[in-house]
């Protein structure tokens, strides 16, 4: 069962989570500068098109958004709820600093370190809605792929193009 009772209201809940991943995704989007810097890099011959990675987060933001909420109103007590609002907001600090490290201050090496953080949080998100309602966790488990896969082309792009700084 996904709720306790009955159905989950759309409103604010629904617009209020896609507000709030909407805006992470901006942030970051931000600091995504794809411009001479990036294009200089050296990439492994499996990076995916750079064209691809705007559905991709899309796609993640809108899970993101769409388990959060579910989670929320499958939430039974006060700790549950918190519980979410921490490991969202942890995720969000983590996934905007990786892109300000490598992106905005250029050091694929201080992302890579970060990222494990970021890969943490996210697991985090999987494993704490799974515990208030599975449907909610299994919808992550695309970020949590997503993110594995980032940190090994951020590492083959440090291999590829390193020493940074």
């Amino acid at each position: 069962m996904i709720f306790q009772g009955s159905r989950p209201p759309l409103w604010p809940g629904l617009p209020l989570a896609f507000a709030l991943s909407l805006g992470v995704a901006s942030v970051g989007a931000s600091l995504t500068d794809i411009g001479p810097w990036y294009l200089a890099l050296r990439q492994p011959d499996w990076k995916p098109p750079d064209i691809a990675f705007g559905p991709i987060w899309t796609t993640i933001f809108t899970l993101c958004a769409v388990s959060g909420w579910l989670a929320w109103y499958a939430a039974i007590n006060r700790a549950e709820r918190r519980a979410l609002v921490w490991v969202f907001a942890c995720n969000a600090v983590f996934n905007v600093l990786w892109s300000y490290l490598y992106f905005g201050l250029q050091r694929p090496d201080w992302a890579l370190l970060e990222w494990v953080a970021l890969w943490l949080s996210v697991l985090g998100v999987v494993l704490v809605l799974r515990r208030i309602t599975p449907p909610a966790g299994w919808m992550n488990l695309p970020y949590l792929l997503w993110v594995s896969a980032a940190g090994l082309l951020n590492l083959a792009t440090m291999e590829l193009n390193g020493p940074f700084g």
